[in-house]
């Protein structure tokens, strides 16, 4: 991993050995009841827990006694089921957090539908029994009270027998992350004093955990912003510190669900961007520090956010979550080597896994995996409690199951052939090869019958036995008939005992028949041992042709995969296209309504025109009929000037005054 981490992928897991083995936190412990270790487990049992429906893989290991899932009914199930629950049940709720350790579930917070809550609520599960965590009040060495506030939208971590508290929505909100711990022995709530560059308040994010370090992605801030910063927060030393990255990361978004994978890969899923819902996934590679998009193969999931995950393996559980006006109650399988989708259950509407707000944990115990989910929010807030049980691998069989093979010894060839009879199930080389040896075990010798041994304990697969039948083979060789036979000739005692009991008086004569005989054993051993090579030579030759079968194999399966993301590419491209039709037959439509309208307004338009010329013309008409009757009028009005004119010519001459003439 890079140096800015300061760690290492080892650092990483012996960290989380560590918290695996009671590391806890160095805070204050209460003064009312001293602190029990946990105690060190040596069981195979693997108890998987989660981030508050925000899941991560941490493992916690207890031993075989703290929890067992056979205790109660806890079988396969078809699909999720109501789990029955006795004791101080908590109120109904949603948007709150929880997280197991040990056979504990802890449930902190949330909305009733009325107000935030601030209880702490433990589930046993292996009584079923819900009890409500009374937390001692202590001051922390700054003075801060370490009674938790009312919250929801925060995230649960566990963490050895304790559990980290990040961030969520309060009233009064935060302007920084807050980080909270709680000991589940003493039940004892205490804020941490954080360092560094501690981010801003929010509510929705994720938070997901690799040993001692913390890793804070997205939320929403106290004004409805979202956000894809990264924060690390170290809780060994209480401290923040920013991530640098490379390559284009998720949008901003809240509600969604991440999980990290093997200490190096963190996977982001679904959430709420600034206007949409999503169903894109990342993954950021802690060792390169790139954030990368990744295309999925299988089954495409709707978008949704709110949704609760649970990794177990390399099978990444993601149940629930929906957009603004769809829920989805579905629970869904990405194998995050493959990233391929697939659909595990649908439950019915009822299933609190299509509430709004609910929280999800996983617990995995060698092949079972138990999903327990509680909450949520319909229409009323919800406080039950639903589990789902499911089998790894439905049809694989354990080794421990398959019947053990007994050690072999054997007294004559009877139980030799016995012996045989028991292995005959182990290989069909094996099966041939012991035949050949029983059938015929003087040609075999001493040497080509070991040699047969070796090979059905090396095909046979068993290791153990393979070591026990070459020793019990290797005594029986000594009292075989093959070592009778191969005995030197001058033995005395042999020579004598021979001669006694068949009366014969030359030891040659007697001797040429087996001589004879144990020469065509030799031939036919040495043929046998030829057939053998060469079945060995076939033998490399087939292993080699199947290598070669693998490779070609694993090429076409590589051929196929690319194959598929080329199909995938083009069915992308085949939406994307179809899209383009779409908006280009909106488009076509809008056009087409656009020409109609406007052929409705030329048409409104030249009718208009038409009465307007009408007009027109029968005003020119009435324009020229008083222009005519002016015309009229002028000449009239000409014609009386003209006789005034004649008038005023022809009137006398006035006389002149008296006054003139004087």
């Amino acid at each position: 991993m890079p140096k800015m981490f300061g760690f290492s992928r080892r650092k990483m897991k012996l960290g989380r050995l560590k918290s695996h083995q009671g590391d806890s936190l160095h805070v204050p412990r209460s003064p009312v009841r001293p602190v029990k270790r946990l105690s060190q487990s040596n069981g195979e049992n693997v108890i998987t827990t989660s981030v508050s429906g925000r899941i991560d893989e941490l493992e916690c290991r207890y031993s075989s006694g703290t929890f067992d899932f056979n205790s109660h009914a806890f079988d396969h199930t078809d699909n999720w089921t109501v789990l029955s629950t006795e004791g101080d049940k908590p109120a109904p709720r949603f948007s709150h957090a929880a997280a197991v350790i040990g056979s504990k579930m802890v449930v902190v917070g949330g909305d009733s539908g009325h107000r935030l809550l601030d209880d702490t609520r433990i589930l046993s599960l292996d009584k079923l029994t819900w009890a409500l965590a009374s937390p001692k009040i202590y001051l922390s060495p700054s003075g801060r009270s370490s009674k938790i506030p009312a919250c929801k939208g925060h995230c649960l971590v566990p963490w050895g027998k304790t559990i980290i508290l990040i961030g969520g929505k309060t009233e009064p909100s935060f302007e920084r992350v807050s980080v909270w711990s709680f000991d589940i022995e003493t039940e004892c709530w205490f804020r941490l004093e954080a360092k560094g560059e501690v981010p801003s308040g929010r509510s929705g994010h994720t938070v997901t955990r690799a040993g001692q370090v913390l890793f804070l992605f997205g939320g929403e801030n106290s004004k409805g912003k979202k956000l894809n910063d990264l924060h690390m927060f170290d809780l060994k030393s209480s401290t923040w510190l920013p991530l640098r990255y490379k390559g284009t990361g998720p949008s901003s978004r809240s509600n969604h669900v991440a999980v990290l994978h093997e200490d190096r890969n963190l996977f982001i899923f679904g959430g709420h961007s600034k206007s949409k819902t999503l169903n894109d996934l990342y993954s950021l590679d802690f060792e390169t520090m790139v954030w990368s998009r990744i295309k999925t193969r299988g089954i495409h999931p709707s978008p949704r956010a709110g949704c609760c995950g649970a990794l177990c393996g390399n099978k990444w559980y993601i149940s629930g979550g929906g957009s603004k006006k769809k829920r989805h109650a579905d629970t869904l399988v990405l194998d995050v080597v493959r990233f391929e989708w697939s659909e595990c259950v649908t439950p019915p509407g009822s299933s609190i896994t299509s509430n709004k707000g609910f929280s999800m944990v996983p617990l995995c115990q060698r092949d079972k995996i138990v999903l327990v989910a509680f909450g949520g929010n319909r229409k009323e807030p919800s406080n039950k409690v639903e589990i789902l049980v499911q089998f790894q691998n439905d049809h694989a069989m354990s080794w421990r199951s398959a019947p053990d093979t007994d050690r072999l010894s054997y007294q004559d060839e009877d139980s030799l052939s016995n012996a045989v009879t028991r292995l005959y199930s182990f290989d069909s080389v094996a099966r041939h090869s012991l035949a050949s040896a029983v059938q015929d075990p003087v040609a075999s010798g001493r040497r080509s019958f070991s040699d047969t041994l070796v090979e059905i304990g090396s095909g046979s697969g068993s290791g153990n036995g393979s070591v026990s039948l070459r020793k019990q083979f290797s005594q029986e060789e000594e009292s075989s008939l093959a070592q009778k036979l191969l005995r030197p000739l001058d033995d005395e005692k042999f020579r004598g005992s021979f001669q006694a009991n068949n009366g014969v008086s030359n030891p040659s004569e007697a001797y040429q028949p087996h001589n004879a005989k144990i020469s065509n054993l030799i031939k036919k051993n040495n043929q046998l041992e030829e057939q053998l090579q060469t079945l060995m030579d076939s033998k490399e030759t087939i292993q080699k042709d199947l290598n070669v079968a693998v490779i070609a194999k694993a090429e076409a399966e590589r051929r196929l995969e690319d194959a598929l993301k080329e199909v995938q590419l083009l069915k992308e491209k085949v939406s994307g296209l179809e899209l383009a039709q779409e908006e280009a037959n909106s488009l076509s439509n809008s056009v087409h309504s656009d020409n109609v309208r406007l052929e409705h307004d030329v048409a409104f338009l030249k009718a208009i025109l038409d009465d307007t010329q009408k007009e027109l013309h029968s005003t020119r008409g009435v324009l020229r009929g008083e222009r005519a009757r002016a015309m009229q009028f002028q000449m009239e009005l000409y014609n009386i000037k003209q006789r005034y004119h004649t008038m005023e010519n022809r009137a006398p001459t006035p006389r002149k005054s008296y006054n003139n003439n004087m």
